[in-house]
């Protein structure tokens, strides 16, 4: 039920004051007015109520950004979304709080290539949920395959991988058991009867991404106009660049993409997945579409050692993580607020710009830029408090703080 316009007016309103706000694209020297979980525009409150702020906090200078939104995310501290137990929830709910002190305020628990069993287990345990004090919000499943391509399967247990048979669409559903509660779906385009799944998913509201796949830039091409919208972990699982054939990566500057889509690729800015040089060639043919993602896996948060992904038994040696006795690199261990600190150095983007790759574009993606990744009014208040080095001082959902460094005193 709707609050009344009555209880809404009667709720406090909070004024943070003496701070940059991301808006527009720019950091600007503005105030940030929030009330009951949403952020206000304070010409209108003052001519329509002709009220003051109730409460007013001194950000001693800190950026106010967007929080940000991991749409791949394997798992953390010692949590493998891909495992199939009773207790799926408490682990969604541990690294939903653990990763408030990397800024993320919203993500998607990614499944990598499982048995069929593993999914029906797994996903009815899955909520779609806001989040709050006790983490950050789910915004939905992102299942990245079984349906990808043998030879580019990275990680992902070669057993596990499926083709679409002659119902492709039942399948898939019959593989997964149901899509409720997913948002994205990564595959690659070249396996057959894959453009009929795109166009299904894509009228259901899924986002489709390519990825672990052989495409060339035409069978990109194809499944991009067919509906997928996203790229998973570019460069990663997936043929190289070559000038005659760019395959998947010539999507950033293919002539070919209808005017009413825009194509979002995302990038692990980790300092071991992607050459620095790599991620300036993206980011500079395509600026708008990059999304930081952090691919972590269970590992996370944890001392090196071995731990799990899904099927396959993991080693992490420092930063990196390989599958055990080989030299494949098996996700990530990397914080959200740190890839976006490696991208902003990497790069010698503005801050600006490392801070919308990790929560506007990720939005624009999963299509709820009215509500997520920005401070426009009347979004979620879901916002960071970061020093002038990207480092995260505090951290809020809808309008309260639910995370804060212990040396930063609001």
């Amino acid at each position: 039920m709707m609050p009344s316009d009555k209880s809404v007016s009667a709720a406090p309103v909070f004024q943070f004051t003496n701070c940059w706000i991301l808006r527009n694209h720019k950091l600007q020297r503005e105030d940030l007015w929030v009330r009951q979980g949403q952020i206000l525009n304070p010409e209108k409150l003052f001519f329509d109520e002709k009220r003051p702020a109730d409460v007013q906090l001194d950000c001693k200078g800190s950026i106010v950004a967007p929080g940000f939104i991991d749409v791949q995310i394997n798992g953390g501290f010692g949590v493998d979304f891909s495992v199939a137990t009773d207790s799926v929830g408490a682990g969604i709910s541990l690294v939903s709080q653990k990763i408030l002190s990397h800024g993320v305020t919203s993500f998607c628990p990614t499944l990598v290539s499982s048995p069929s069993s593993v999914y029906h287990k797994v996903l009815p345990q899955i909520n779609v949920k806001n989040g709050g004090l006790d983490g950050a919000g789910v915004l939905g499943v992102h299942l990245e395959g079984p349906f990808i391509s043998k030879e580019k399967r990275g990680a992902h247990p070669e057993q596990c991988l499926r083709t679409f048979e002659k119902e492709a669409f039942q399948d898939l559903l019959a593989t997964y058991g149901s899509l409720e509660g997913v948002c994205i779906v990564t595959l690659a385009p070249e396996l057959k009867r894959s453009g009929e799944v795109i166009q299904e998913l894509t009228k259901r509201g899924i986002r489709v991404s390519l990825g672990h796949s052989m495409a060339n830039l035409s069978q990109a091409e194809e499944a991009v106009g067919q509906g997928a919208t996203f790229i998973t972990h570019l460069f990663n699982a997936m043929l190289p660049f070559h000038h005659r054939d760019p395959g998947i990566v010539g999507l950033l500057t293919s002539d070919q993409i209808p005017p009413t889509r825009q194509v979002f690729y995302g990038m692990i800015s980790d300092g071991i997945h992607t050459n620095p040089a790599a991620l300036r060639i993206a980011h500079r043919a395509h600026p708008k579409g990059l999304v930081l993602v952090t691919d972590a896996i269970a590992g996370m948060g944890l001392a090196p050692g071995r731990h799990t992904l899904g099927q396959q038994v993991v080693e992490m040696d420092g930063l990196n993580s390989y599958i055990a006795g080989t030299k494949i690199l098996s996700g990530s261990t990397a914080r959200m607020d740190a890839c976006v600190r490696h991208f902003r150095e990497a790069t010698g983007c503005s801050a600006e710009t490392a801070l919308e790759a990790a929560s506007l574009h990720p939005a624009q993606l999963l299509g709820i830029e009215g509500r997520k990744g920005t401070l426009d009014y009347d979004s979620d208040a879901d916002f960071l408090l970061l020093d002038d080095s990207l480092n995260v001082r505090a951290t809020y959902i809808a309008g309260q703080q639910v995370w804060r460094h212990n040396v930063f005193v609001l």
